[in-house]
């Protein structure tokens, strides 16, 4: 009988809590430590995963060197998406805020995904993507999202930034001309949908499922820029 097997935990910073790496049989799994014992994520399923960067990604491709950011390293699978989609001459660019997800993604976590970080057109940040949003200007073809469990932070309140009219704003001003924003959620919420509207962006909300082509799906906001 399978059962989980905790492997490591690795602190949020500014007092965040802990997140806690499993291994439960042939897959890992990544939970909050004292939470209800949800899955924030494992490598069984990903196939939202893989949509958010695949969707923005495959539009961008054809741009003199595109490139684009990813909120949140995870399990490395949205990393992998990106590179597979972005093409030769692209570079991904990840955030991550915690030290210890950067490091399982070197180990036996990376080859679920196929070690994407060692990509040499990945480059991976021990660094908030708020700050990263803030400081590059104009500096991206596509931003991906999914630092959290949706518009509401679950690990971290310090993402509910991100998800506001302002995080909205700052996102905006990152993208170069007809760029694209892409936010990863557990659910649809047509408030937020209006919000991204409102932030300057052309809004697809598109379903996809997360693993296969049944069961659970998630909710992909698919955001054009309208404007510079």
């Amino acid at each position: 009988m399978k059962r989980f097997v905790l492997l490591d935990t690795a602190p949020i910073p500014n007092n965040g809590g802990a997140l806690c790496l499993f291994e439960y049989g042939e897959d890992f799994v990544i939970k909050i430590q004292g939470g209800d014992g949800g899955q924030l994520m494992n490598t069984r399923m990903h196939g939202s995963e893989d949509a958010l960067a695949q969707i923005p990604c495959k539009r961008i491709a054809g741009r003199p060197a595109p490139r684009g950011l990813v909120g949140g390293l995870g399990m490395g699978f949205t990393l992998a998406s990106a590179l597979q989609h972005i093409g030769k001459n692209g570079q991904v660019v990840v955030a991550e805020l915690v030290p210890g997800v950067i490091e399982w993604n070197r180990g036996p976590l990376g080859e679920k995904a196929g070690m994407p970080i060692l990509d040499p057109r990945a480059e991976i940040r021990c660094q908030d993507v708020a700050e990263v949003i803030k400081s590059e200007p104009l500096g991206f073809d596509a931003i991906m999202l999914d630092v959290d469990n949706g518009p509401e932070g679950l690990t971290h309140t310090g993402n509910n930034w991100l998800y506001s009219m302002a995080g909205l704003h700052a996102c905006h001003r990152a993208l170069r001309p007809a760029g694209i924003l892409a936010v990863w959620s557990a659910s649809a919420d047509r408030k937020f949908a209006e919000k991204v509207g409102k932030a300057g962006f052309k809004v697809e909300e598109v379903q996809v499922y997360a693993h296969g082509n049944k069961g659970t799906k998630h909710t992909l906001w698919i955001g054009s820029k309208l404007k510079a």
